[in-house]
């Protein structure tokens, strides 16, 4: 059994812990060697997801997600780690999809990541619900990060512990303003949607050389950028095909993908190969 579930990028500027969207960075997780896998330690996240959901024996892995960098890497592992070890048990896929993002959700400890890589598309989560965005814009996406990683948890440290009322209000608006400018295909909205008071500008504190390329983006003329995730990797919306052209102005030291949003989410590359409960 082989399983492949894209990368993805969380917040897209005021949803925090919400919104996400998956984008094409495969995690590939298998029960059998080869096809250039690594084996799995008990402490990686795709185990330690395989093994919660009653998972046995062990699992190879390779991933073009670069780990640490704000772009979903543990997320998508773990949805490929709970789908294993429950199809393992030869639930039925429709059952062990909700099942794998729920305890995906889990183990990350907010629904934002795990919700895009198991669905695809764009997505908002919140309180056990997961819904994908339909929007009929054509988006690409570029993405920049530096070559240091940042920790979730030093990220999240480095928030406040209280918000203003008015930042929180101006955060919901921005969300609010968000989903309703994907769902119409209001290009235009979409910059303003982004903007965000909470958590981006602490986060930026911690990597200076993304706040320049956030910056080097914007003067480019993107549609609208925001922190990918906790960072340090960001992102910005672009019309298809544009993407090479803002790619150019980027810093040199950094790596720069354009990338698509990734549609199908988590998916079987081989048979399961075991007989589903009856």
């Amino acid at each position: 059994m082989r399983i492949s579930v894209p990368a993805s990028s969380a917040n897209l500027g005021p949803g925090f812990d919400s919104l996400g969207m998956a984008l094409d960075l495969p995690f590939v997780l298998s029960n059998a060697p080869g096809n250039g896998g690594i084996e799995a330690e008990p402490t990686h996240p795709a185990m330690v997801a395989f093994n919660s959901a009653g998972g046995v024996g062990k699992a190879w892995w390779k991933s073009s997600i670069p780990p640490g960098r704000g772009l979903g890497f543990s997320g998508a592992a773990r949805v490929a780690g709970a789908l294993m070890g429950y199809l393992q048990q030869g639930i039925p896929e429709p059952q062990a999809r909700p099942m794998a993002l729920g305890l995906a959700c889990q183990l990350e400890g907010h629904p934002d990541n795990a919700a895009a890589s198991m669905l695809g598309g764009i997505t908002a989560a919140a309180g056990g619900r997961a819904i994908r965005i339909t929007t009929p814009l054509e988006l690409d996406v570029v993405a920049w990060w530096p070559s240091s990683s940042t920790s979730t948890n030093k990220a999240r440290a480095a928030l406040p512990a209280t918000v203003a009322f008015d930042d929180a209000v101006f955060n919901v608006g921005r969300t609010a303003l968000l989903v309703a400018a994907l769902a119409a295909g209001d290009r235009g909205a979409l910059s303003l949607a982004m903007e965000d008071r909470l958590h981006q500008q602490s986060r930026l504190d911690l990597s200076p050389s993304s706040r320049i390329a956030l910056e080097a983006m914007q003067q480019a003329g993107v549609l609208a950028v925001w922190l990918s995730g906790s960072g340090p990797t960001v992102a910005a919306f672009v019309d298809r095909n544009d993407g090479e052209r803002v790619a150019a102005r980027l810093p040199a030291d950094g790596t720069t993908r354009v990338l698509q949003i990734d549609q199908a989410g988590a998916r079987l590359l081989g048979p399961t190969l075991f007989k589903p409960r009856r």
